[in-house]
């Protein structure tokens, strides 16, 4: 039986200008977020709208603005 590792995801092999880099993180996050959705899906989420979510909450952590330690206000 072959027993995947989803803790570990592997590194990439090429650089990020790389043509093939997307694709080959697309083969490294795959079996993730299928185990994800499997155990979303298990608990009794509906698998649609945690594939929606996931979307959401990934295309947030990109969004999310933090103001730079110049910008945040001062502690007096």
């Amino acid at each position: 039986m072959n027993v995947m590792n989803l803790t570990v995801i592997t590194p990439p092999s090429r650089a990020a200008t790389d043509l093939n880099y997307e694709a080959d993180l697309k083969v490294a996050l795959d079996p993730v977020l299928e185990d994800l959705l499997d155990r979303t899906e298990a608990a009794g989420w509906d698998r649609r709208k945690a594939a929606y979510t996931i979307m959401f909450l990934a295309a947030r952590k990109l969004t999310d603005t933090r103001p730079s330690p110049e910008i945040a206000p001062s502690v007096s």
